[in-house]
């Protein structure tokens, strides 16, 4: 079985690549650091213009009828070129609000509009009436600027995903991060009007994906963090050889690639799963984002020894993609938290005589 990208994807992730080369380099990412914007409407738009945002939807929902893949092999390029705009958690309301037939909010999204999620780790953090949501979530990624918020919240009998209207309840400020390649709120709710999409279905779904997402990302992330630690390590010279000619230092690169392979194997097979609706996608997801928040946290703890002193530096661009990952391994759930997720689904399997193979 071929597991490779096809020749479609490859172009797609060729020019994919190509255009944030030229939009997105380091330079624009730190112009954003010092902004007090937080984030780059101009790029926003000209990914908007692109197509980006349907690239999964089908083309009666107004989107390039592609799929899941595809936007995987997008979401790759936009963590390796760290954008600062709500692509991840635009696409997966996208999807969201397709399932749930909510057809005048793909529109919308369709058009600009941006998106967050609002998810936490505790079931009944943020918790739902029917009509309204109360409480506060983990911390959400672009809240401060987006449109709308597409919430996981918790009802008497499970969770459900609500829609509030940032524009007409209010905006979060943002709080002091790690990481300001994109701004982070936190989502508190007091008896805030939302709009019920769908019950713990449609709940599961958007966790399923966002983790996917999310494990692209890191992916993206890892694999430059890796490059730039291979190619430092031919360059930097140390007692009159290359420091990659050390076995230590060659033993540590072996080991990042084999956890960015990791991380692409499983990340990828989890979007194939979403895409073709599999039985075992909650599995896959959580497997994906079990694996890429370990995964990436070694790749980023070697990338930094492999550079010494140099790859803390604000001058040096590693430290750009540390700081994003970290946030990364705990958004939508940590390894931990998903793996007591994928205990509780193989258990229910093994309950009902399912092999777990």
């Amino acid at each position: 079985m071929d597991f490779d990208l096809s020749g479609d994807q490859v172009a797609l992730r060729d020019a994919a690549r190509a255009f944030l080369d030229e939009e997105c380099p380091p330079a624009r990412i730190r112009t954003v650091y010092s902004s007090a914007a937080g984030w780059d409407p101009d790029l926003w738009s000209a990914m908007v213009e692109l197509g980006w945002l349907g690239v999964a939807l089908s083309e009666a929902h107004g989107g390039l009828g592609l799929g899941t893949v595809e936007l995987a092999v997008l979401l790759e390029q936009s963590g390796r070129h760290l954008v600062p705009v709500p692509f991840l958690p635009t696409v997966v309301a996208l999807e969201v609000a397709r399932s749930s037939g909510a057809d005048s909010v793909v529109v919308e999204l369709l058009r600009g509009r941006s998106a967050c999620l609002g998810w936490s780790v505790t079931p009944t953090a943020v918790r739902a009436d029917g009509t309204t949501l109360t409480g506060r979530t983990d911390p959400v990624g672009f809240a401060s600027i987006a449109d709308l918020a597409l919430v996981v919240a918790n009802e008497a009998d499970g969770d459900a995903v609500y829609l509030v209207d940032l524009e007409a309840v209010g905006r979060p400020g943002v709080e002091p991060a790690m990481d300001l390649s994109r701004p982070v709120s936190w989502l508190h709710f007091d008896a805030t009007p939302a709009e019920r999409l769908g019950g713990s279905a449609l709940a599961a779904r958007l966790t399923d994906l966002a983790a996917t997402a999310t494990a692209v990302e890191m992916l993206g992330a890892a694999s430059v963090a890796l490059e730039l630690a291979v190619e430092y390590a031919k360059d930097r010279v140390q007692f009159g050889r290359p420091i990659g000619s050390f076995q230590a230092v060659k033993h540590r690169c072996a080991d990042m690639l084999v956890d960015v392979e990791g991380i692409r194997s499983s990340a990828y097979w989890a979007a194939w799963c979403f895409g073709a609706d599999d039985p075992d996608r909650s599995i896959a997801a959580s497997t994906a984002k079990t694996w890429a928040g370990d995964a990436s946290k070694r790749v980023m703890a070697s990338a930094l020894q492999v550079h010494g002193g140099v790859g803390f530096t604000w001058e040096h661009d590693l430290h750009l993609y540390l700081k994003r990952s970290q946030l990364d391994q705990v958004s939508f759930g940590d390894a931990a938290w998903h793996r007591a997720r994928l205990g509780r689904m193989l258990r229910a399997k093994l309950d009902a005589g399912i092999s777990v193979l």
